[in-house]
C-alpha cells in the first residue's frame, strides 16, 4: 500500500448539505476499498485561479490516505462520473512529502501570531 493525497473541487453551487455528503461518497468509495484515511480537510469556498465551467469559486476539499494503486483508479472513475466534480489531482507520496504533511498537521507551518510576537521579543 502506498500513500496519495487527493484535492478535488466542488461546484460551488452546492450547499452545504450536498457538498459534505459528496465528500462523505468518495471517502466511503476509499473505505469500501480497504483503504486507510489519514487525514481529511475541507478548506472552504475558494476563489479559483481561473474560471472552471463559468464559475470563479469553489469548495475544495483534500483527504490524505493508504491505498492500493488499483483503488486510485476507481476513486479517479467516480469523481469523472460526478458532475459536481470541477477538478482533481490525486498524487503519490514519497517519504519526504509524508514527513511534510505530518508536520503541517500537527501545525508546524502555521503563521500564528502569539508565537511569531513572543519570538520577536526574545
Amino acid at each position: 500500500m502506498k500513500n496519495y493525497e487527493t484535492v478535488f473541487i466542488l461546484n460551488p453551487v452546492l450547499s452545504e448539505e450536498q457538498m459534505k455528503d459528496t465528500v462523505a461518497k468518495f471517502v466511503q468509495v476509499l473505505k469500501d476499498g480497504e483503504a486507510n484515511i489519514i487525514n481529511e480537510e475541507q478548506w472552504g469556498l475558494k476563489k479559483l485561479a481561473y474560471p472552471i465551467q463559468h464559475k470563479s469559486t469553489g469548495f475544495y476539499n483534500l483527504v490524505e490516505f493508504e491505498a492500493n494503486p488499483e483503488l486510485v483508479d476507481k476513486l479517479e472513475t467516480e469523481f469523472r462520473r460526478d458532475e459536481a466534480i470541477m477538478r482533481f489531482l490525486t498524487v503519490s507520496l514519497d517519504k519526504h512529502a509524508i514527513e511534510y504533511n505530518e508536520k503541517r498537521r500537527k501545525g508546524a507551518f502555521r503563521k500564528d501570531k502569539k508565537k511569531a510576537k513572543e519570538e520577536a521579543a526574545s
